[in-house]
């Protein structure tokens, strides 16, 4: 089943034992400490790893502003854009040296096309990382709700557990890379 964003929330709420909410702007505590709290904590988790759902590939309009050094053009980045894997000239999605300053990339190309990681809707989000998102959310919760601090330091630490099992489990969805480039395979011809 898909869960939204007050979904999400209302289960990392009741793992704390605290009350579910049905919306943001209810009027409780739950509600304004789930506010406050829930869009970081989800764009934290999303940009710390590759998640395979979450990453995409844009090519970028180029910006008319020229970088003052550097670099000899400026790309501007996608709406959803939280965390660059890679970028490439002509539609390949890597091999470009690059930086991110602000809300541009800058490179020495004509063209970019970005590999990254974007912001997907909660919908699309998998059962592993909304497991993951909800024991994150319950450890951020704790102390603003419940005040106590050793609870808050167990739910971290069944966070960071999470985590790794969606990673993992993330991580197995795709074929590893193979060498492309080894020079000690060329030289033996």
């Amino acid at each position: 089943m898909a869960l939204t964003a007050v979904g999400l929330c209302s289960r990392a709420l009741i793992k704390i034992g605290a009350t579910a909410i049905t919306a943001f702007d209810e009027g409780t505590a739950e509600a304004e400490v789930a506010a406050a709290l829930y869009e970081p904590a989800r764009d934290a988790l999303l940009s710390a790893n590759p998640w395979s759902f979450a990453t995409r590939q844009a090519t970028l309009p180029r910006l008319a502003d020229i970088p003052v050094a550097d670099f000899s053009a400026a790309f501007q980045l996608p709406a959803d854009f939280l965390r660059a894997l890679g970028a490439g000239p002509s539609g390949r999605g890597r091999g470009l040296d690059y930086r991110i300053a602000g809300r541009a990339l800058h490179a020495d190309s004509d063209t970019v096309t970005l590999t990254y990681i974007g912001r997907p809707a909660e919908e699309d989000f998998p059962p592993f990382f909304d497991q993951a998102l909800i024991a994150r959310l319950a450890a951020e919760f704790c102390i603003p709700l419940t005040e106590n601090s050793s609870r808050a330091d167990l739910l971290q630490r069944l966070a960071e557990a999470e985590f790794r099992r969606a990673r993992q489990i993330d991580g197995q969805q795709d074929s590893q890379p193979g060498f492309q480039d080894f020079t000690l395979i060329d030289a033996r011809g």
